[in-house]
């Protein structure tokens, strides 16, 4: 799977209306960004934790989807743990997920998440499973 696969089968989605959107990826990383705008605000004009969460998910399922031969497997997540440093209301904010643990069953992903200037807005800790698709009987 690619990058540009990925993206497009994110599109009408909650991925797609959060407006992130996969950047590179090597073997042991993958890159995102989203738009930070006022659909994605908490209610004192911030970023708000749970988009960034949702970001965080999305950045290291991604990861994990490349990892895997979709067609064989399918990527959910398991759980999800963050913490926010910092804040933003405007720009973009870029997602860095690193694996840390790649097992048969599950991987398990830091996420970094900053501005694009480089402050550091929040970090994750995101567990994949990778399940093996049920084969459909004739």
């Amino acid at each position: 799977m690619t990058i540009e696969e990925i993206n497009k089968l994110c599109q009408n989605t909650l991925i797609g209306h959060l407006d992130i959107e996969f950047l590179s990826y090597g073997e042991d990383f993958v890159e995102a960004r989203m738009l930070v705008d006022q659909k994605k605000w908490q209610p004192a004009g911030l970023l708000h934790g749970g988009a960034s969460l949702a970001l965080a998910e999305t950045v290291a399922s991604g990861g994990s989807m490349l990892l895997v031969d979709p067609t064989q497997f399918n990527v959910l997540g398991l759980q999800v743990s963050g913490n926010h440093i910092s804040t933003i209301s405007e720009g973009f904010v870029l997602a860095r997920a690193e694996i840390v643990h790649r097992g048969n069953k599950t991987h398990v992903w830091d996420v970094k998440i900053t501005s694009s200037e480089g402050k550091l807005i929040s970090v994750a800790r995101v567990t994949n499973m990778i399940i093996e698709k049920k084969q459909k009987r004739d």
